[in-house]
């Protein structure tokens, strides 16, 4: 399983020295970010749902942001993304276009344009008011769990079932942005992560609820996407292997599997080895949306995306409780 940040932070608590000896930081950090929630944010003047976690790196928010307002758009909703657009330079607020470079608006924003409208802002509520004024009946917001500029109307806590919080510590003693109890507290509901559809929700996911709604969702490619032919598969996103177990239960025949760091830019020279190989092994490059969105055009010829998505258990309890957020 490729994880992100040190490995110690994905031993099982109190087994590393390292975590120890940065603990105290961690208390500090925890301390921090605490004191900067209580902070009063701006007043949207429309309904605001964060979509976020208490932990560092990829849980899948992205994809579940885009499941979640794909399915308020067919409600008849409005629904507007707001994201800082990590890994671009812009600051915004910009409404991103498909045509747009992921240098200049971030992967994440570029992938989410396709279907809805998204705006980068670093100034959450600068964002927001530009939303607004074009037309936004509500706000989706990708991230900004601990940014407290923006009053929230709905917040939605996604934790990983495969992982969890790691060893439990608060950067940079582990993976944690904040203890699990305190971002839990603000949540208005818990989303579980799964492997898949048969996985169970883990108890330590309900204990965190307290009694508030826990929803299951996992990530599906489309099956009649995959090529029937070899794969030569590839991705820099947070979690990897989800890509890789997706491929394999939908049918995918791959013969070798490579991972990259998350928002990784891909350089020519890699492109051109990854291709090289894939021709070598007589197979299909494929690759997920989101990283061939990071791709120029001149270079995506012999890549095949995979498309997929986010799938919900309990959708319709979901949207429900988004929609009368006020």
């Amino acid at each position: 399983m490729h994880l992100e940040g040190p490995s110690f932070w994905w031993q099982a608590e109190g087994t590393s020295l390292a975590a120890k000896l940065l603990s105290p930081l961690g208390a500090i950090y925890h301390w921090e970010t605490q004191r900067r929630l209580k902070k009063p944010g701006a007043r949207a003047g429309i309904p605001v749902i964060c979509i976020g976690n208490a932990t560092v790196g990829g849980v899948g928010k992205t994809p579940f942001v885009r499941a979640l307002g794909e399915a308020l758009q067919a409600r008849g909703h409005a629904p507007h993304i707001l994201t800082r657009g990590y890994g671009g330079k812009e600051k915004g607020p910009y409404c991103v276009r498909p045509e747009d470079d992921a240098a200049h608006v971030g992967d994440e924003p570029l992938l989410l344009a396709r279907t809805l409208p998204v705006w980068v802002s670093r100034d959450r509520p600068m964002g927001a008011k530009a939303a607004k004024e074009a037309g936004a009946s509500m706000i989706l917001m990708d991230d900004g769990f601990q940014n407290p500029s923006l009053q929230k109307s709905l917040s939605l806590m996604l934790v990983d079932a495969a992982t969890l919080f790691g060893n439990d510590e608060v950067f940079p003693a582990g993976p944690l942005r904040e203890r699990p109890e305190a971002a839990a507290s603000r949540a208005g509901a818990l989303v579980a992560v799964l492997p898949g559809p048969e996985t169970q929700v883990p108890d330590r996911i309900c204990a965190l609820a307290d009694g508030k709604p826990v929803f299951r969702a996992w990530f599906e490619v489309e099956q009649s996407s995959i090529p029937d032919a070899p794969l030569h598969a590839f991705c820099g996103i947070g979690r990897p292997e989800r890509f890789e177990r997706s491929l394999k239960e939908s049918g995918g025949k791959i013969l070798s599997f490579k991972a990259f760091p998350d928002h990784h830019p891909f350089s020519s020279d890699e492109i051109d080895a990854l291709k090289a190989d894939a021709i070598e092994a007589g197979a299909t490059l494929v690759t997920t949306e989101k990283d061939y969105v990071r791709f120029p055009p001149e270079r995506r010829d012999g890549i095949t995306p995979i498309p997929g998505g986010m799938r919900i258990a309990e959708e319709e309890a979901l949207l429900s409780l988004v929609e009368n957020a006020e």
